[in-house]
């Protein structure tokens, strides 16, 4: 059938045509702008086949995507949630600047307030100690209040609560430093000073002290200690270095080299006690490098004083046995009957006769007679 031209066409036909035309496409195309998909295209995804070995085609099972976190931890890394809400451990954590990170050193052996000698821990050879004072006078002099001990592994060897001396009167508790209340010091909660003293001088003879600012300690306990077995962080050179040479303070030692905040408020003896010791522990080493360079002739020569005492000792007990065994045999002697007994002379009254009694010429005596006999040739 031969194909009808336009011009040809009728009124009608034109008319039906133009009412055929496609409608114009809308503007989204020329601007690039995608359109959403409505929730039922989403929901009607095409399923995706995959073929199988004998050529059949079989539906392929959706594997959910691994999320952001599943694959940083497949990687290794953490997200910053997680590490942050993990505590670190103690012996990993390093020095922080952050307040909020620093760790406390309180424990629950504080609940051992004014327990006095601890009955069970050991002392060992290094003793840390602090003490807590208050003010007394018109010069505010310092009085012992509280003095607390701690051996080598930070264990409460010694803590108690101290009278004041009869007739000294508290004018200045420094609750706020000291934690010192007028209620501690009541005869019936605190000790006696000299009760205090004995005890103390006691644990530390013979130990290695260690403490900051040490003599202030030894000064209100009327104590004195050997400097050689004094070791002291604020004067320790490596510790020095922080504070310029000058004397650090406990509490910015303790925050620099354990990451320990104390001393936030009212100061614990035994808290500063095992703070000390923690310190002196890592510096043992440079410690006793430092004592053995200032008093090791002295030490050496200590020692070997002390070994003569030791030998002249046991020689002396060794004379003494031998001295002991020659007379048990003289005494065996006299049982026997073996020795001469000297005859006693009588009168005719039958008394007995007095030996004559002999008397030594002294040596002057005697150049005087020679004296005489020159002077007679003479």
């Amino acid at each position: 059938m031969a194909q009808v031209g336009v011009a040809n066409l009728s009124s009608n036909w034109k008319r039906l045509q133009q009412t055929l035309k496609p409608k114009p496409k809308s503007d989204d195309s020329s601007l690039g702008v995608k359109r959403k998909r409505t929730t039922e295209s989403q929901d009607e995804k095409p399923k995706k086949f995959h073929s199988s070995s004998n050529g059949t085609k079989r539906p392929r099972t959706e594997l959910s995507k691994p999320s952001f976190a599943q694959r940083r931890s497949k990687m290794g890394v953490s997200s910053s949630k997680s590490s942050a809400s993990t505590p670190r451990s103690a012996s990993n954590a390093e020095p922080s600047t952050n307040p909020e990170d620093v760790v406390s050193t309180r424990t629950s052996t504080d609940s051992l307030v004014n327990q006095g000698l601890h009955p069970t821990h050991k002392p060992g050879k290094f003793l840390a100690i602090d003490c807590e004072m208050v003010g007394t006078g018109p010069l505010d002099d310092n009085v012992l209040a509280r003095v607390s001990i701690v051996n080598f592994h930070g264990e409460q060897i010694y803590d108690s609560f101290v009278q004041p001396v009869p007739g000294v009167e508290v004018t200045d508790y420094r609750t706020f430093v000291s934690g010192i209340r007028p209620h501690h010091l009541r005869p019936d909660v605190a000790r006696p000073f000299s009760e205090v003293q004995k005890e103390v001088a006691a644990l530390l003879e013979g130990k290695i002290l260690i403490g900051h600012a040490v003599k202030n300690d030894l000064d209100v306990l009327l104590l004195s200690h050997p400097k050689r077995d004094i070791r002291d962080t604020s004067r320790h050179s490596t510790f020095r270095k922080m504070s310029m040479g000058r004397a650090p303070a406990l509490r910015k030692l303790a925050k620099e080299y354990l990451g320990m905040e104390i001393q936030a408020g009212e100061h614990s003896s035994v808290e500063d006690a095992r703070a000390t010791m923690m310190l002196f522990k890592l510096e043992k080493e440079a410690f006793e490098k430092e004592v053995k360079q200032k008093y090791g002739a002295a030490i050496r020569r200590e020692e070997k004083l002390k070994q003569q005492a030791e030998e002249k000792k046991a020689r002396k007990e060794e004379q003494r046995l031998a001295k002991q065994n020659a007379e048990g045999s003289d005494s065996d002697e006299d049982e026997d009957g073996s020795d001469n007994e000297s005859e006693e002379e009588l009168d005719d009254e039958g008394n007995v006769i007095a030996p004559p009694t002999v008397v030594k010429k002294s040596k002057k005596s005697k150049k005087n007679k020679k004296r005489k006999k020159r002077t007679k040739r003479a």
